[in-house]
C-alpha cells in the first residue's frame, strides 16, 4: 500500500492510471495474435491419434500463438513501461504520453528496433506460456463437458 500512497502523493488519484491506454492495446494485440493463431495452427497440424498427440497439438498451437501475440504486443508494452516510468513534471506535456504518438516517437528518436527491447526474456516466458494455457483452456472445457453433457459434448 506504500506504493499506491507514494503514487497518490507524488502525482495524484489519476497517477495510478499511468499506462493504461497502452496495456490495453498491449492486451489487444496479444489476444488478436494468440487466439488469431491457434486455431490456424490446430489446422495445420497432423491430427492426433492418441490423447496425448492431443496434448501436445495443443500446446504446440498455444506456443506459437503466444510467440504471435508477443511479437505483436512487445512494441505496446515498451510504451506502456515508459509512460509509467516517465517523470511527470507539473506543467510540463511528458514525452511518452499517449500509446501511437509515443510508438512513433521511439520509432523516429531510436528506430524499430527500440520497440523490441526485451523481446528475448518476454517471448521465452510467453511462448510456452500460451501453450500451458491452452492446455488449461482445454482441459477446464473437458471437465465442463462432461459435467453438463449433451449439446456441450
Amino acid at each position: 500500500m506504500d506504493v499506491v500512497k507514494q503514487i497518490i502523493a507524488k502525482e495524484g488519484v489519476l497517477g495510478l492510471y499511468a499506462g493504461m491506454e497502452s496495456t490495453f492495446w498491449r492486451h489487444v494485440y496479444w489476444n488478436g495474435g494468440y487466439f488469431g493463431c491457434i486455431f490456424q495452427v490446430k489446422a495445420i497440424l497432423p491430427k492426433p491419434e492418441t490423447s496425448q498427440g492431443q496434448l501436445m497439438n495443443n500446446f504446440i498451437s498455444g506456443a506459437v500463438g503466444g510467440f504471435a501475440g508477443t511479437v505483436l504486443n512487445t512494441p505496446f508494452d515498451v510504451v506502456k513501461s515508459r509512460i509509467q516510468g516517465a517523470t511527470r513534471v507539473p506543467g510540463v506535456a511528458p514525452k511518452y504520453n499517449w500509446t501511437y504518438p509515443a510508438l512513433a516517437t521511439i520509432i523516429r528518436e531510436e528506430g524499430v528496433g527500440a520497440l523490441y527491447k526485451g523481446f528475448v526474456p518476454k517471448v521465452l516466458r510467453l511462448a510456452p506460456g500460451g501453450g500451458v494455457l491452452l492446455l488449461v483452456v482445454e482441459f477446464t472445457l473437458g471437465i465442463f463437458r462432461q459435467v453438463l453433457g449433451p449439446p456441450y459434448i
